[in-house]
């Protein structure tokens, strides 16, 4: 009997890299995406149901259609710099939208639910390894708008028997090493495909949002993980619940902070081309510095990243950008 399991923003860029994990993996992954972000073309790994999280309706139409075992909740909207400019969009859609989510997965009696949500929670404490004991105190609607979901799936968990994996994690790079799905965003708002735009000819100068952060070099620092890697602690996820394990949070990250500094350095290593660079001045909401503890994905889930160098993701990255991009 096959496995349906249902994967909100399954055209976008995670989203889709876990539909490839999850057909691996011998379950049907069932794609549930407006395309606002997202991109029909990444979908190839299950069928598509077009659909936006505010249209429950909709939404209640999917579950009886595929009967899902569960859901794969990665669909939100995700740039700091829009959130605090637009919080109220935020709320609405990632909040909001979850709620439906979760109410029609209740009502559809599809209990198990793996939700991603974001270091942003944290907010900004520098010198501390994040992990999932750490007090989240997050700096902007966005991570605002995920902790709350992350209540949220504890209420309806206690409620309702909604049995749940969450993941909070950090910035995800690199892109699936066969070349079926990639990184690709408009606008694009993320550093490594930024990067390599300038690398490539196709942006002039990457632009560094601040040097004056307190870091070793004035850039803010962040955690980087895998695409693949990400996805693979999913379908883990998944079959944790599967096997009847407790509600539990997992942070995903490498353990290793690398300054923008630091990840155009190893740009210029690996595509062995320069990177020109303009200063800007800070986005509001970034924090200066995000590092993971993931001991305990390692620990409990057997978790083991496998391609999380920096110069495997920006290799994996420079290799789709070269070669792979999505139309609208």
């Amino acid at each position: 009997m096959q496995k349906h399991v249902l994967v909100t923003g399954g055209a976008g860029y995670i989203g889709s890299h876990a539909c490839k994990a999850l057909k691996a993996a011998g379950y049907v992954p069932v794609t549930y995406d407006s395309l606002e972000t997202g991109w029909e073309e990444a979908v190839k790994f299950g069928p598509f149901e077009r659909g936006d999280l505010l249209d429950r309706a909709r939404l209640d139409e999917v579950f009886a259609k595929w009967k899902p075992v569960a859901v794969m909740h990665f669909a939100a909207l995700s740039q700091v710099g829009e959130a605090v400019a637009q919080p109220g969009r935020y709320w609405r859609v990632n909040v909001e939208g979850s709620l439906n989510l979760i109410e029609a997965a209740i009502a559809a009696g599809c209990l198990d639910f793996v939700f991603s949500s974001t270091c942003a929670t944290y907010g900004d404490q520098d010198g501390v390894v994040l992990d999932e004991n750490t007090k989240q105190a997050p700096s902007n609607p966005y991570g605002s708008s995920k902790r709350a979901i992350e209540e949220m799936l504890r209420d309806f968990g206690t409620t309702y028997g909604l049995r749940h994996v969450i993941y909070r994690y950090f910035n995800v790079a690199g892109a699936d090493p066969e070349g079926e799905v990639g990184e690709f965003h408009q606008p694009e708002t993320h550093l490594i495909p930024l990067m390599l735009d300038v690398v490539s000819g196709k942006r002039p100068a990457l632009t560094l949002f601040g040097t004056d952060y307190p870091t070793p070099d004035g850039t803010c620092v962040r955690d980087y993980v895998h695409v693949t890697d990400l996805v693979d602690a999913h379908v883990l996820g998944l079959r944790w619940l599967e096997d009847g394990k407790a509600n539990r949070v997992f942070c995903l990250g490498s353990g290793t902070g690398f300054s923008v500094r630091q990840v155009v350095d190893e740009a210029r290593v690996v595509t062995n081309q320069e990177v020109p660079m303009t200063i800007g001045p800070r986005r509001p909401g970034d924090a200066a510095c995000l590092v993971s503890g993931s001991d305990r994905a390692k620990q409990e889930l057997g978790w083991t990243p496998t391609r999380s160098t920096m110069q495997q993701m920006i290799t994996d990255a420079w290799r789709w950008h070269e070669t792979g991009h999505y139309d609208k």
